[in-house]
């Protein structure tokens, strides 16, 4: 703080995540649960199904593992977000509001693209995969870039442009290897932000 009371840009940067980092507290919001949850779901869901494809695993098998994880990953951000609105009224509302509805959009126009996309060009199984599985991590990673934006949150930012990078990188390695991308690119770094924000959270 200088002589005059005012606030230097790197002060007034702290004090806004000292005064999230105490909201998300006293809301209970864990942000590193919600990495943590889909990390798991990305590196142990999509690791099966390169396991499946190479007949270490039953296929079977590793769409149970997908749809129980994400469905446990999908879920929790639900429960934390509509927790953390109670009682909340104004802009914040607004856009915590908005930007969880974005996700369902963002996924459900992909889905309706996809599909009719496989549908017109009768693409290969191949070909399909890479198409789903990169244009996922592409609306996960703009959808992380929009938050990042949003709430001025720089490690949501890289975490979305490396999402971004992934989807790229999913494309290139072909199949079965988008899968082993998905796992250790998709999910790694997700379980890299939740164990930032599990060491940086207030005790």
């Amino acid at each position: 703080m200088d002589a005059e009371g005012e606030l230097s840009p790197a002060e007034s940067l702290a004090l806004i995540e000292g005064q999230r980092a105490e909201l998300r507290k006293r809301r209970g919001v864990k942000p590193e649960l919600i990495m943590f949850a889909w990390g798991l779901a990305y590196l142990l869901g999509f690791g099966g199904w390169y396991l499946a494809l190479h007949g270490v695993v039953p296929a079977a098998v590793a769409g149970v593992v997908l749809g129980v994880l994400g469905a446990i990953a999908l879920v929790l951000p639900i429960v934390q977000g509509v927790r953390a609105s109670r009682g909340m009224r104004g802009p914040s509302r607004t856009i915590g509001a908005m930007y969880g509805t974005a996700w369902g959009v963002a996924f459900a126009a992909n889905a309706v693209v996809q599909s009719a996309l496989q549908r017109e060009l009768m693409t290969s199984w191949d070909v399909t995969s890479l198409m789903w599985t990169a244009s996922s991590l592409a609306v996960v990673g703009l959808m992380y870039l929009a938050g990042g934006m949003l709430w001025r949150d720089v490690p949501q930012y890289a975490l979305g442009v490396w999402m971004l990078v992934s989807a790229a990188g999913s494309v290139l390695a072909g199949v079965p290897g988008n899968f082993l991308v998905l796992a250790f690119a998709g999910g790694g770094g997700m379980l890299v932000l939740a164990a930032y924000h599990a060491i940086r959270r207030p005790r």
